[in-house]
């Protein structure tokens, strides 16, 4: 029954800022309501300002006193990017917890971001890169621990290294691999680069197994008129306790990798039911694609080309 997985214990989190990427609905929506709970001051940085507000509304409404507040961001715009990490420079509050969990998944047709990247890689991977680096100095001021929100899609494929942006041909399912191994790689270089410069952040990985969310919904903007097959098969086993999790119970290995005591850097933490689709949280063996230091570190340099945002820690 992947319903039955416990929920993990989330520390106090009074005093802490909390950055939650995609939290207006979800999994990060599960996210963000725990962390309220735990006493965090969570940042919900949304796309769309009306379901933000409707989603913050709603946290409000399960959690008495919760501080939580909306800025305005969209990861397939590198400017939108910048403006959030000015606002949050300009706040000068150091953050603690930073969630990377917003994602776009599969568009059946190629699509770009405002800056010409393939949406997955630009979305996913690119813009995430970017608020990290631009963040830098508010997360080592809060001893931060960073978690990104991979898959069990990262588990197979690769880098294409000769064509990031899928330009000569175009894999929906490739592509959005491509993106989460992409931001799974840099979560694990950031913790080998805190370690060696002493940024002083926690850098792990986490993953939801798979429940019913909007990523494989009805969306017209990604030139998808209906809920995928997929999407309509999980959320009936979702909904009798089979196989596969729900958002509240996908949300616990990001909560565990980003709050627990007992959770490392440079690990990945997700569901240990069977094919690890949902169940209780534990550490898992890192997916193959995951396994090679010099991809990152080679990825690292090329996202900073390709973004003009270098790391600068001083």
């Amino acid at each position: 029954m992947a319903h039955a997985n416990s929920h993990v214990a989330v520390p106090g989190l009074s005093g802490k800022r909390a950055v939650v990427t995609g939290a207006s609905d979800g999994i990060g929506f599960q996210i963000a309501v725990r962390l309220a709970r735990a006493g965090a001051e969570v940042v919900m940085p949304v796309r769309n300002r009306a379901k933000g507000e409707a989603g913050a509304q709603r946290i409000s409404e399960q959690v008495a006193g919760a501080n939580i507040s909306l800025r305005d961001l969209d990861l397939s715009s590198l400017a939108s990017v910048d403006r959030l990490a000015e606002t949050l420079i300009e706040e000068d509050a150091p953050i603690g917890i930073l969630i990377l969990n917003a994602g776009v998944m599969t568009p059946p047709s190629r699509q770009e971001t405002q800056d010409g990247f393939e949406l997955q890689f630009g979305s996913n991977f690119l813009g995430h890169f970017c608020l990290l680096a631009r963040l830098l100095p508010l997360l080592k001021a809060g001893r931060a621990r960073v978690t990104s929100q991979i898959s069990v899609a990262a588990s197979r494929g690769r880098i294409n290294w000769d064509d990031l942006n899928w330009q000569r041909s175009y894999d929906s399912m490739m592509a959005y691999r491509q993106s989460k191994i992409a931001l799974g790689l840099i979560g694990l270089e950031l913790d080998r680069r805190s370690e060696q410069s002493d940024w002083g952040i926690t850098s792990n990985l986490s993953h939801p197994g798979v429940a019913p969310t909007n990523l494989l919904s009805a969306r017209t903007e990604l030139g998808r008129a209906e809920d995928t097959l997929g999407r309509r098969v999980i959320g009936a086993l979702s909904r009798r306790g089979l196989l596969f999790g729900t958002p509240e119970s996908a949300s616990q290995p990001a909560l565990f990798a980003a709050t627990s005591p007992d959770a490392r850097g440079r690990a990945l933490y997700g569901p240990s039911g069977p094919g690890h689709l949902g169940g209780r949280v534990g550490q898992q063996q890192l997916y193959r694609p995951l396994q090679h230091p010099e991809q990152a570190d080679r990825l690292w340099t090329i996202a900073e080309e390709l973004s003009g945002q270098e790391f600068a820690p001083d």
